[in-house]
């Protein structure tokens, strides 16, 4: 009997649930463009009370979340402050330069947290004719530091820092896996991006929606937010369409991510047990992705994918594999025993 494919590149890969498709098919619709969608302003109130903020708008992408975000916070040529592996700096396509005209300033995110003294250090340049810190961005869970999340009393220490200048310094969540954190941790979401002037986080990430994201933060930043999305060609019309696989994603699937945070961690531990050496801790696995060193990272991916195992690489020499709701129990037994395996 042929095994089902396993497919741990990415949790965006999950099919939305029967529930999604019915509300889908069931969604009351209007012109979004004029805020006549009743089921897009639904899903916007319903996450702006979720994290805590006065507004949310509705975008295609967790991408362009982040850059309405640099678009509406910063002014061009601001520097801003982010961790080096964030997603923001490697893999939105070097977008901050070409949509906000901001010079990023990277600092070390090795555990997945940005120290709040190395912030002050770039704002405190700005003295020495270095340039000017517009915002600071933070990423929440992390996901090259396999999904760490940040501790709630260093985000209030960064925030304290980035009020101390004489004119305090924004904050914007990258939230994509934000989710996972309030569920591995016990803070909600409103708490852990309380520190933030916006957040993101987005519905196609664990939650299985087929697409979109949400931008919260204050109502007067959410309208330019929304002034940019239309500028960057984000108006989208009918979206109720995928809103409402946002709204059953957002009641029902969020507390089963503790399922995907144990399973990575067996994977977790199988990485260890077959690499010593691969600098991953099974113990600082505490949400869906793993994430470790390899010699020969293509050939860990060949092996997994002769086994029915598809996982993926994040950088040279980095493999990683993510758990969501379509991996089972018998998905991480397999995957556990091609690692047993790999080269």
């Amino acid at each position: 009997m042929a095994h089902r494919l396993v497919d741990l590149r990415s949790d965006t890969v999950t099919q939305p649930t029967a529930g999604m498709r019915q509300a889908m098919a069931d969604a009351v619709v209007g012109d979004d463009v004029y805020r006549e969608d009743p089921t897009v302003n639904a899903l916007e109130d319903a996450f702006a009370e979720r994290v805590g903020k006065q507004a949310a708008l509705f975008v295609p992408s967790g991408t362009m979340g982040n850059q309405l975000a640099l678009r509406v916070l910063t002014r061009p040529g601001d520097l801003v402050v982010a961790g080096g592996r964030q997603h923001l700096v490697i893999y939105e396509n070097a977008a901050s330069a070409r949509n906000a005209e901001v010079q990023l300033h990277t600092v070390d995110d090795a555990d997945g947290t940005i120290d709040a003294e190395s912030v002050l250090w770039a704002v405190e340049a700005g003295d020495h004719h270095q340039p000017q810190v517009g915002l600071v961005c933070v990423e929440n869970t992390h996901m090259p530091a396999s999904g760490a999340v940040w501790p709630l009393e260093r985000l209030e220490q960064l925030a304290a820092r980035c009020r101390m200048p004489t004119i305090p310094i924004p904050i914007h969540m990258d939230g994509a896996r934000l989710w996972h954190a309030e569920v591995a941790t016990g803070v909600s979401m409103a708490e852990l991006a309380a520190s933030a002037a916006t957040v993101m986080c987005c519905l196609s990430k664990g939650l299985c929606a087929p697409v979109g994201s949400l931008l919260a933060g204050p109502a007067d930043v959410i309208g330019a937010a929304r002034t940019e999305r239309s500028r960057l060609g984000g108006g989208m019309r009918q979206a109720g369409v995928i809103a409402a696989a946002g709204l059953v994603a957002m009641r029902t699937m969020v507390d089963r991510l503790a399922e995907d945070h144990a399973r990575a961690r067996r994977l977790a531990e199988a990485v260890a047990a077959r690499w010593p050496d691969a600098g991953l801790d099974p113990a600082d696995v505490v949400t869906n992705i793993v994430v470790f060193h390899h010699c020969d990272p293509a050939g860990v991916v060949a092996h997994l994918d002769a086994e029915g195992i598809k996982a993926g690489t994040i950088a040279p020499h980095t493999v990683r594999m993510v758990t969501h709701h379509d991996v089972d129990e018998d998905g991480i037994d397999r995957t556990c025993r091609a690692l047993a395996t790999a080269p």
